[in-house]
């Protein structure tokens, strides 16, 4: 389970200091599929990271599987099995997909065919890509999807995924959201989306929208999804996009 307590984060300095995130409290079981949405500067991002080690909160605590890892680094929350997919992720020149699929793996070896599954499962011709490097030569959707590959080459217990839709292709996003609906379904790994898109958001079993750096509404997908496509909520309609 994935406890958070009272979880803040501030950034800035002096009269500049802003509170991004303000008491955050969610229990999260395993296996839950949550989709974090809301509007632009709500602290979907910001959670995101302090959950994953990239930013370190100002108070309150996350306990993963029984563990406070509120002050481990991000590499001891990869280790403990917390991975996190980058809205704008880095890329790793001299580095093939191959290569990089195998490290994700933590050693693990991989045949051809084994990473040739992993980029087909996010909509990547595999033949075109696996023996590719990481560079400037590919576009910021193609990254995007390589990336995901690696978490789910991974096979983390806590997947945490930052508007995977992102700079990615009709095609690709349905491939995408078929991804999501069978990793869900064949593992027990607990699934964390910021997303604004309507077909991804659908899938949840629960929904957190933060606003302001709070929590706004929080509850099962057959309970708050309504109130989005209905535009209930104040912001519903002005930040919910629809999937083609």
């Amino acid at each position: 389970m994935l406890k958070i307590n009272n979880l803040c984060f501030s950034a800035g300095e002096g009269t500049e200091r802003k509170d991004i995130l303000k008491n955050i409290s969610l229990d999260i079981k395993d296996g839950t599929f949550l989709v974090l949405t809301g509007p632009n500067g709500g602290g979907k991002t910001s959670l995101a990271k302090a959950i994953s080690g990239i930013v370190q909160p100002t108070g309150g605590s996350i306990v993963w599987n029984g563990t406070d890892v509120t002050d481990m680094s991000i590499t001891e929350r990869a280790h403990a099995g917390i991975s996190y997919g980058f809205q704008q992720p880095p890329r790793f020149t001299g580095m093939t997909v191959r290569a990089l699929l195998q490290i994700a793996a933590g050693g693990r070896t991989l045949s051809r065919i084994d990473c040739c599954n992993y980029l087909n499962k996010v909509g990547l011709c595999a033949a075109d890509y696996v023996d590719r490097e990481v560079d400037t030569s590919l576009s910021g959707g193609e990254v995007k999807r390589i990336e995901i590959a690696t978490i789910l080459a991974r096979g983390s217990g806590l997947m945490i995924f930052d508007e995977p839709e992102a700079g990615i292709d009709l095609w690709s996003f349905a491939k995408l959201t078929e991804t999501f609906r069978d990793l869900h379904k064949e593992s027990d790994a607990t699934i964390i989306i910021i997303s604004h898109q309507e077909r991804i958001i659908s899938l949840a079993d629960e929904i957190c929208v933060l606003s302001n750096g709070e929590i706004s509404q929080y509850g099962s997908r057959d309970e708050i999804f309504p109130k989005l496509i209905a535009g209930e909520m104040s912001y519903g309609c002005q930040y919910m996009r629809k999937g083609d």
